[in-house]
């Protein structure tokens, strides 16, 4: 059956003690506490030893399949390429680092709406630096944003000035990352944003910003039609822009309507492109997450091959985003996804999410009230026109152009995504 926007979504437990120490044992779900506890408690990282192990006893017995029939990626990551990557991974490969990197910013938990949620949260030095929630996708992790604490939290040091400050907040979805895997239906977006604003507040913000990419656009679309007090606006990478008459032609896979300007027919193109070729992965987690889930928590080289395809295709990286990212940084996001089990889990968002991404009627993008700012990153999935942003979103106030990067603007050009947002927010800060 051919792949339509209708059906194609776009979008670890740990032991607490003081400090939080993540003792994870993969294959389970936390166990609930009060509803009723707003504590904010340290959190540590310490995966056992033996769990590492096993993943490389795992790695170490992989059966690749044989070799595409094509010349090209048009059949999925090429078997030579995904075969360096899984060696590499079980030979050379050191999770500790990236342990050791998370283990020296502020890290924390706390239970909202019944689940424990695990965010960075890294203050400023500068006063007046403002709040800003940063949120992650698929199949990404809030690993994405880690080199951009840095340019963010101490603009002095990279290149900005001190009233360029932000406040990092940093959480993980539930069911993805170290946040806790819910057990019952209901975490979609809406729920997600509604946990980020309580997530705030009880930091002892008053007034903030939400910035998101993939999930994490639809994360902040919904916090911004909820409005609640204290949002100043939002910042999105992969904003919600495609009109309501061009869905259905996108969705046919029609050639481009004549009327529109290069910008329009470019993303036109893009998008009929995705859901043609490209977005067969979630139609898998949009219908079937648990048996996609049953893939990734069993197989390294199945998760490996599931996460990093879209790495490589998403990134400004022609296809090799090792020379972007980094092959380390890459395998520290495989890595947690697979220590953390949450391959069925951050599938089932996917399922949770039912709506097209891009559509801004499906997103009801015009229900927003506050500010809205977008980026657009030349290696995004499709690059959204302007005229469609205006049309979209009524309080656009910024609109913008990067000059590189892809679907991951934070993990792919840290310093680059920190000028976007710098610029973004800087007439808001006057509401602080």
């Amino acid at each position: 059956m051919k792949t339509t926007i209708s059906t194609i979504l776009l979008a670890a437990t740990f032991i607490l003690s003081t400090p939080a120490v993540f003792k994870a044992q993969a294959n389970t779900t936390h166990t609930a506490s009060s509803t009723t506890d707003t504590s904010i408690r340290p959190f540590h990282i310490n995966i056992p030893q033996s769990q590492l192990d096993e993943l490389k006893r795992r790695i170490s017995e992989t059966r690749f399949p044989d070799k595409e029939t094509v010349k090209d990626a048009s059949q999925g990551i090429q078997l030579a390429q995904l075969k360096e990557l899984v060696t590499y991974w079980g030979n050379d490969y050191d999770w500790r680092k990236v342990e050791n990197k998370l283990n020296a910013l502020p890290q924390f938990v706390t239970k909202i709406d019944g689940i424990d949620i695990q965010f960075i949260h890294v203050r400023s030095k500068e006063s007046n630096a403002m709040p800003v929630i940063l949120t992650h996708g698929w199949p990404g992790s809030p690993l994405e944003f880690i080199d951009a604490i840095g340019p963010l939290t101490d603009p002095v040091k990279y290149g900005g000035k001190a009233s360029d400050a932000f406040d990092v907040i940093i959480p993980a979805i539930p069911g993805y990352g170290f946040s806790e895997i819910p057990a019952e239906l209901g975490w979609n977006p809406d729920r997600v944003a509604r946990a980020w604003d309580v997530l705030m507040k009880r930091l002892g913000y008053k007034k903030y910003v939400s910035e998101g990419g993939d999930h994490g656009s639809v994360v902040s679309d919904a916090l911004a039609k909820q409005a609640p007090s204290g949002l100043l606006g939002i910042h999105l990478t992969m904003p919600a822009t495609i009109p309501a008459e061009l869905v259905k032609p996108i969705n046919a896979g029609d050639p481009a309507p004549s009327g529109l300007s290069p910008s329009e027919a470019q993303a036109y193109n893009a998008m009929s492109t995705f859901f043609g070729r490209n977005a067969a992965y979630g139609g898998m987690m949009v219908t079937r997450p648990q048996t996609t889930g049953y893939l990734l928590s069993d197989s390294p080289g199945a998760l490996a091959a599931f996460l990093y395809e879209k790495i490589a295709e998403w990134s400004e990286s022609n296809l090799h985003p090792e020379n972007v990212i980094g092959r380390d940084a890459i395998l520290d996001d495989i890595t947690l996804y697979w220590l953390t089990n949450t391959g069925a889990s951050s599938s089932r968002f996917y399922w949770e999410n039912n709506k097209n991404n891009f559509s801004a009627d499906a997103q009801k993008t015009k229900d927003i009230k506050v500010p809205v700012a977008i980026s657009v990153f030349p290696h995004e999935i499709y690059q959204a026109p302007e005229s469609w942003s205006k049309r979209a979103y009524p309080t656009l106030y910024y609109y913008h152009k990067a000059p590189k990067g892809g679907h991951f603007a934070a993990w792919e050009q840290p310093q680059v995504f920190t000028e976007e947002l710098r610029a973004a927010f800087k007439d808001l800060r006057k509401k602080l």
